[in-house]
């Protein structure tokens, strides 16, 4: 990882003042850039709502996503544990993931990842979420790539509690719910474009996501406008 690219993700994950801040779009940016620096092969976040709840909120694939909602949803997994005691998780093999979450192991298997890193959204006392990393190949992080991480994550946390704080906490809870709505707009999108124009899932959710970046609109609201029939599919056939 060049220190360019370092400099310029922090700048980016440290820029949640702007007025039309998407803590959706914030979250998948996270993702992405993990993957983009650390060299590994997908990740994904979990945060709290206002009402106690894990909720998946961004991934860098869709087999991290399902990954991530097998985990809630059976609620055993490296991320949950994370999330739990606020202290770092590593399992870097298949054998040790058995071990400890036999079931998520064997989905885990199937997805293609055999070693993950679950690190702790979190300022001092408060741990807001996880961030999940997963690796096809066994293995833990060498020490600078696992401190670059925890740094990513704790960049990314001290602008959502910025966020927060600036928000009123009423308004903060109407904007997480808003974007777990935009989560299931985006799904049904999603869907939408991978039935009419024989996409995958990932290829899917990248139109979305340029088209919306292309003409300056959120993510959410392309997606509202697809499943409406406001926007034609064939529309984001180009985009890559």
């Amino acid at each position: 990882m060049s220190a360019h690219s370092m400099a310029a993700t922090f700048v980016e994950l440290a820029d949640t003042l702007v007025a039309d801040f998407d803590p959706l779009d914030f979250m998948h940016l996270l993702a992405d850039r993990c993957v983009d620096l650390l060299g590994v092969d997908a990740a994904g976040l979990l945060l709290v709502d206002h009402s106690g709840r894990l909720r998946v909120v961004g991934a860098s694939s869709e087999r991290a996503r399902l990954l991530e909602l097998f985990e809630l949803q059976n609620s055993q997994g490296p991320c949950l544990e994370c999330y739990r005691t606020g202290v770092a998780v590593i399992v870097s093999d298949l054998e040790e993931m058995s071990r400890l979450w036999p079931e998520f192991s064997r989905v885990s298997g199937q997805a293609g990842f055999t070693s993950v890193h679950a690190l702790p959204m979190r300022l001092r006392s408060e741990v807001i979420g996880a961030l999940n990393l997963f690796h096809a190949a066994p293995g833990a992080l060498d020490e600078a790539a696992l401190k670059m991480a925890q740094a990513m994550a704790d960049v990314a946390t001290i602008g959502l509690l910025q966020e927060r704080a600036i928000s009123r906490r009423e308004l903060l809870a109407e904007q997480l719910e808003g974007a777990l709505h935009s989560r299931v707009l985006i799904e049904q999108a999603k869907g939408v474009l991978a039935g009419r124009l024989q996409l995958d899932m990932d290829t899917a959710f990248s139109r979305l996501r340029n088209y919306s970046r292309h003409h300056n609109m959120r993510i959410s609201a392309v997606a509202e406008d697809l499943v409406s029939g406001e926007l034609d599919a064939r529309t984001l056939l180009g985009l890559r």
